[in-house]
């Protein structure tokens, strides 16, 4: 079976065109990725704002040709995550992505959104591996946290922190000063400790970071120039070498970011909040490493939707 998936998250709009066979993705057909920022301004407006669906519907109109490039799917799927949750007319939104790109929408739960991550993550992995993972999954408007093992997710949190809503909130100088740095930190570590009980903290024994935040931190880190995801994929990024990355960027402003080797020009306003998030999240597990995987919830969606 031919699948089409798009990922319509707060910071970047995604596509997945993928064969599925026995419950495998089998060959990815198209893989594309375009930081669209359809959740920008909802914490505060409450709203999808015009231009940020405007962009999104951009991006839409040249995924469309591109899964009709492929002759068309069997099944064509939309998840809509933190922004169109979060949003007064969401749902209007997700109606537009049914009646023009023919995709099915869902509007997933935050409990959804963080079950498709970890299946995602874990799809090619031994299923009777029972080391207690956690799947880390850094968005635009959430940050979801899936705790499992095998192929199983056991507890899953989303929490309101993501890299739009956070620069939002708390980074107003370029580049940021110390103490937004330190307000953005406290925020996130607050929403975190809340919803995260000590007893799932403690149990954890490894870590899978998915998304842009980390795909990017792994390019940084090893200059992709082009982007590579057979290098980012399984790249293990250090709690030493993220602290290294966090102080390189927070130092740097906005046109300094976009010049970075590795790093998306498009992602440069948000990788700050992002890498902030990441510190706070390995801190709460005591991690000292995380793996990086290209794996995420596209692939969780073709294979669960």
């Amino acid at each position: 079976m031919r699948v089409a998936v798009a990922d319509i998250g707060s910071n970047s709009t995604r596509l997945l065109v993928a064969q599925i066979d026995d419950g495998r993705v089998t060959d990815e057909l198209e893989r594309r990725s375009k930081v669209t920022r359809l959740g920008e301004g909802v914490d505060t407006d409450g709203r999808l704002r015009d231009e940020a669906i405007e962009r999104t519907r951009k991006t839409l109109d040249e995924y469309r040709e591109l899964i009709d490039k492929h002759g068309g799917v069997d099944k064509g799927v939309a998840v809509l995550t933190s922004a169109v949750r979060d949003a007064s007319n969401g749902d209007e939104f997700a109606q537009t992505v049914r009646d023009r790109y023919g995709l099915e929408p869902h509007v997933l739960t935050g409990d959804e959104e963080a079950g498709l991550s970890f299946l995602g993550a874990t799809s090619e992995r031994d299923p009777g591996d029972r080391t207690p993972t956690v799947v880390i999954d850094i968005g635009g408007g959430s940050t979801e946290l899936v705790i499992g093992r095998g192929h199983e997710a056991e507890f899953h949190v989303s929490n309101q922190a993501g890299v739009v809503r956070q620069t939002e909130r708390h980074i107003h100088n370029d580049p940021p000063t110390d103490q937004e740095l330190d307000n953005l930190a406290a925020d996130v570590r607050s929403i975190l400790e809340s919803n995260v009980p000590p007893e799932h903290r403690e149990a954890v024994g490894r870590a899978i970071a998915v998304a842009g935040t980390a795909t990017q931190l792994a390019a940084i880190a090893q200059a992709l120039e082009p982007y590579d995801p057979a290098k980012v994929h399984g790249y293990v990024l250090t709690a030493a070498e993220r602290d290294e990355l966090r102080a390189e960027l927070a130092a740097k402003s906005l046109e300094e970011r976009e010049q970075v080797p590795g790093l998306d020009p498009a992602r440069a306003p948000t990788i700050v909040a992002g890498v902030v998030i990441l510190t706070e999240v390995m801190r709460l597990f005591g991690l000292d490493q995380v793996e990086v995987s290209e794996h995420d919830i596209l692939r969780g969606a073709a294979l669960g939707l």
